[in-house]
């Protein structure tokens, strides 16, 4: 008997060591997907061993600077030529937002190389904001919506790009804002460095109080205004 208790017992150790292995290998499969809260209160689902890069927030010694990838480079061409915009001014907003960052959001909660708000993002079809052609044809499809809109006034245009059409239209101008303001000129001076900034903000923004403003969307939709709203 002696002889047989041996090879049982060794049965019975590798059946342990079996178990424990299979048991070690579920728990640590489970343990790869993990929930994570970002700054916004959003739950993402992510594989804890591979934890996706987090998204780095705007500050103002960064914001403003940085290059393209020349897969930004190209995305910002096709996509701007598709839609009929300047690239130069796509390019101009992506510097002055995101200084080329995909990951960038701000502290309103603007996201990506463009800083499209989630309603924004919703509004044109962009699932995924961090993805930068996503995000970038969100937002040249905005910007030309903008353009439209304001019969290609850039100043105008890029004013409602920050502060929303509605405030120009309400406004009947580049709205009073400092941060629209401080916006308009840097976008405006990326785009046109060699003219005169400040000349330009000056046309928009001070309107005649009696003027009445009439505004044609691209769906045909006229829009009448005296600066006070529609």
């Amino acid at each position: 008997m002696r002889n047989h208790s041996v090879p049982v017992r060794s049965v019975i150790m590798c059946a342990l060591a079996l178990i424990w292995i299979v048991t070690s290998s579920t728990l640590g499969r489970a343990e790869e997907i993990a929930s994570v809260t970002d700054q916004h209160g959003h739950i993402i689902f992510v594989n804890a061993t591979e934890p996706p890069p987090s998204p780095t927030r705007i500050t103002r010694t960064s914001r403003y600077y940085g290059t393209p990838t020349p897969e930004i480079t190209n995305l910002v061409e096709k996509t701007a030529g598709e839609h009929k915009v300047d690239p130069k001014l796509v390019n101009a907003i992506i510097q002055v937002e995101s200084g080329y960052n995909p990951r960038a959001v701000s502290r309103k909660g603007a996201r990506g190389l463009m800083q499209l708000i989630p309603a924004t993002a919703a509004r044109f079809g962009v699932e995924n904001s961090f993805n930068p052609k996503q995000n970038i044809e969100g937002g040249v499809t905005y910007l030309k919506y903008l353009l439209d809109l304001f019969g290609g006034n850039i100043p105008l245009s890029v004013a409602a790009y920050n502060a929303g059409e509605n405030a120009v239209l309400k406004k009947g101008g580049i709205p009073p804002y400092a941060e629209t303001v401080n916006y308009v000129q840097r976008v405006t001076g990326l785009y046109n460095p060699g003219q005169q900034e400040s000349s330009q903000i000056q046309t928009y923004s001070e309107p005649q109080d009696a003027q009445i403003y009439r505004l044609v969307d691209n769906r045909g939709v006229v829009h009448y205004t005296n600066g006070d709203g529609l």
